[in-house]
């Protein structure tokens, strides 16, 4: 079978977290999203464990299901030098083991969501590992709390201690990722790093895992690439609408090449702020190799419905008028992603015209895209041109869009499937 996961989120327990992250909230959006497995986040917390058996029955080993969504016991802490990792547990005992243990170098191991650990990445790690937990670098390529952040290479963060997986980031792709060989080993996660259960926080970015059924254990398999399970689809954000895809400043968000940003000693010549590394610099910086693994998964580049929908009526994403009309795609189509990547756009004008134009310029690499850099996500633009025509006349519109914008036209989900298998 095939489920769609998102396995880094975060509870009302950490800080500057929505209130509305609770448990019932997030079982509701991820079907509303499509998602048939969500990590819990935070597991660590004394509180959200009890949250979780409050609501959630146990199915198996590691796993817990609500309103038929599953949840997937899952953290992240924070290393000794701010570095971010990503846990997965095989099971609630694990948990509570890995809390005691971890507790004599943690001051907010119970009150924070996201503790602090007073270890190295090598040391979690190990620990990890001697308790069957799975573990990898957060948002691995970052300027804050990241890998990459803080060491130049995995062996220079964790050593001789194994790790299982990277996770991307919203501001990185698979292609990126794979410029560096040490990675080509590893199974790649993509997941929202949510904040909120909103549709367009919660699935944001996620995994397509072909598995027996959706557990702990088959998961496991599928990310060590045991048995014949396996992520079959990396899909989230063109990494150019992430908050730091670019050199840019942290204050003002003026863009900069690296060399402009070295130049300046990394103070924004405008305003003075504080110019942070983008990912597509700092990859570069460490780039070693123009290969690709052969079966590694393809990456699908989306932007959430409600943020297109923003875009065309000119709404906040989150206003009453943005989610009417996202819930008239959903109520005609069932799905986001079906409704993204798979239904022919006459059939999406019937719901509405002006916003089924504009996932067409998506599908087809026609929207124009800003790049994100120094905290300020991207923002996607439609064309004039799109805008005029009629929905039959699309495929004749010409339109001029940007070189750095361009993107190969996207396939249809069946269609990645296809060429992962």
């Amino acid at each position: 079978m095939l489920v769609d996961a998102d396995l880094h989120i975060h509870s009302r327990y950490s800080k500057a977290v929505s209130k509305a992250m609770t448990i019932p909230n997030l079982a509701e959006n991820a079907r509303f999203k499509g998602l048939g497995l969500v990590g819990t986040g935070d597991i660590l917390s004394p509180h959200w464990e009890a949250e979780l058996l409050k609501y959630a029955k146990k199915v198996d080993e590691g796993t817990y299901e609500l309103n038929g969504v599953r949840f997937l016991l899952t953290t992240e802490v924070e290393d000794s030098r701010r570095v971010h990792h990503v846990l997965i547990f095989p099971s609630i005992e694990t948990v509570r083991e890995m809390r005691e243990r971890l507790r004599p170098y943690s001051n907010d191991i119970d009150t924070e969501g996201r503790p602090h650990i007073n270890l190295s990445a090598g040391e979690i790690a190990d620990m990890a590992n001697e308790l069957g937990v799975l573990i990898g670098p957060a948002h691995a390529f970052t300027p804050w709390t990241s890998l990459y952040k803080e060491y130049d290479s995995l062996e220079e963060a964790y050593g001789g201690a194994k790790i299982h997986f990277l996770e991307l980031g919203l501001s990185a792709d698979s292609e990126m990722a794979d410029m560096i060989k040490a990675h080509h080993r590893l199974t790649y996660l993509s997941n929202s790093d949510a904040h909120s259960p909103m549709p367009h926080r919660l699935g944001r970015e996620f995994n397509r895992f072909e598995v027996k059924e959706p557990t702990f254990e088959e998961i496991r398999k599928a990310i060590l690439r045991h048995g014949g399970r396996r992520i079959v689809l990396n899909a989230g954000l063109d990494p150019r609408l992430g908050k730091y895809h670019l050199t840019a400043c942290s204050r003002c968000y003026a863009h900069y090449s690296l060399g402009e940003a070295k130049a300046f000693k990394w103070r924004c010549p405008k305003c003075g702020g504080r110019i942070k590394k983008g990912v597509r610099d700092r990859i570069l910086e460490l780039a070693d190799t123009n290969e690709r693994p052969k079966d590694r998964p393809p990456y699908l580049r989306l932007a959430p419905l409600a943020e297109i929908i923003s875009m065309v009526i000119g709404k906040g994403v989150e206003t009453k008028a943005v989610r009417l009309i996202w819930e008239r795609f959903l109520r005609e189509f069932g799905s986001e992603i079906m409704v993204l990547v798979d239904v022919p756009v006459g059939e999406l004008a019937r719901v509405h015209e002006e916003v089924a134009k504009a996932i067409w310029a998506y599908r087809n690499g026609k929207l124009i895209v800003i790049p994100g850099g120094g905290g300020k996500y991207g923002e996607i633009k439609l064309p004039e041109e799109i805008r005029r025509a009629r929905v039959e006349e699309l495929e004749s519109v010409e339109v001029e869009v940007p070189e750095e914008t361009e993107r190969l036209r996207q396939r249809s989900i069946t269609d990645f499937l296809k060429v992962a298998r």
